[in-house]
């Protein structure tokens, strides 16, 4: 009856690793592009409209590759595609916000302590977002076409700016941070299926037809490509972010955000310089240790601990409340979990409860009911290393009663 809930475990896990290793295709062939793209070289040998070239060693062999700011004179044989890896990424990423947040809703999305928001209200917000990001983004880049490009992207990290305290008022921490990168990467996503594939396909049919392609095509392209290597890093932090509360439980998770994009920035910069021989600002990276300075700053001094308001018992929670064998679990939870998830934790050297899990009160308990099941009822995950001595009769007692409540109420979960 209850091996549902760890199939959808295995569910989760599987979508997050797809999106993981999508993620990492993406990222690697965008890194490696733009890096290939600033190091080409002009040579007397090169062929009539080719830009530049580059010779590769790698795999045992070498590599000549030549580029063409238009296209060739004709149309090749064999054309190679890059878009699915940022598809996949998208299409994956997409179905683990599902899984995770809209499906856990009550638990990961909505904080009440933040705004009190039905479910359905929750995630209509998420979805709403993410389209304006691209709406947003798309018309600043067509408003700022003919300006330089250090103006577009001081108006696209307003943007960012914005959005990130939006989130922050609307949902709890931690879907704040993940949705400003969910965000940013539609942004990414969308300029490859909106804008980058379809210059691309225009060219390639200007090709078959005889015709000689307009270069605006591949300039655009290479603007939102450009715009893609920039935002990629802070991406993968806000993705990480949800994992460590001293990002986002706190106060100024918002400007922590913010200042999340300038380090993506600051160290693109070195990057894409060196690649294209332009250079070692070496400063780049002072400004990024400072900037990651302020961070921990802004995440630690004056040292607070800022858990997630307790919200009032309903639904699902108020059901495994009322289970049987509720009392005896609180009493477990308290005896061998609180040291550790509290508001101001009793174990030496914790200053803020792991993952921002706090498991003090009653409600509390019942609103973690799925993950204590999880962790300390079906496997051995919590506590580490069974450092406070759970005992097999208690892990047998919170699966009795997680299970009572499914059979009270017709809740598996």
């Amino acid at each position: 009856m209850y091996d549902w809930v760890v199939l959808w475990e295995w569910v989760e896990l599987a979508v997050r690793w797809t999106h993981v290793i999508t993620a990492v295709a993406w990222i690697g062939s965008s890194f490696y592009f733009i890096a290939l793209d600033l190091g080409l070289r002009k040579t007397p040998s090169l062929p009539p409209l080719a830009h530049g070239e580059e010779w590769q060693v790698h795999g045992g062999g070498f590599y000549h590759v030549q580029k063409y700011l238009v296209a060739p004179a004709m149309m090749p044989e064999h054309l190679t595609w890059f878009k699915w890896e940022s598809y996949s990424t998208w299409l994956s990423g997409f179905a683990l916000l599902v899984v995770v947040y809209y499906m856990g809703a009550e638990m990961f999305l909505i904080d009440p302590g933040v705004m009190d928001l039905q479910v359905w209200q929750a995630v209509a917000i998420s979805l709403a977002s993410l389209a304006f990001g691209w709406v947003a983004y798309t018309t600043l880049c067509r408003v700022f076409v003919n300006a330089n490009q250090s103006v577009l992207m001081v108006a696209l990290f307003g943007v960012l700016v914005a959005m990130a305290w939006f989130y922050t008022q609307v949902f709890s921490g931690r879907a704040a941070l993940l949705h400003l990168g969910a965000f940013t990467a539609t942004i990414m996503s969308a300029n490859v299926f909106m804008v980058i594939m379809p210059n691309q396909r225009i060219v390639v049919a200007d090709l078959k037809a005889g015709r000689t392609p307009d270069a605006k095509y591949g300039k655009i392209a290479k603007q939102r490509s450009t715009h893609n290597n920039y935002l990629t890093l802070p991406v993968i932090f806000l993705m990480l972010s949800n994992h460590y509360p001293l990002v986002f439980a706190t106060q100024y998770n918002w400007l922590i955000a913010s200042l999340v994009f300038l380090m993506g920035v600051t160290i693109r910069h070195w990057f894409n310089t060196k690649h294209a021989r332009k250079g070692n600002p070496h400063w780049t990276w002072a400004v990024t240790a400072l900037l990651f300075l302020i961070i921990a700053w802004l995440s630690t001094a004056p040292m607070r601990t800022v858990p997630e308001p307790e919200a009032a018992l309903s639904g699902q929670a108020l059901t495994f409340a009322r289970a049987e064998g509720f009392s005896d679990v609180v009493s477990i939870v308290q005896g061998r979990c609180s040291m550790c998830h509290a508001a101001e934790p009793g174990w030496e050297g914790l200053y803020w409860p792991p993952k921002g899990v706090v498991l003090e009160t009653e409600a509390q308990i019942a609103h973690a009911a799925r993950r204590i099941y999880l962790q300390s009822g079906i496997t051995h995950a919590m506590p580490p290393a069974n450092l406070s001595y759970m005992e097999p009769a208690e892990r047998e007692a919170i699966v009795r009663w997680f299970r009572a409540a499914g059979q009270a109420a017709g809740v598996e979960g």
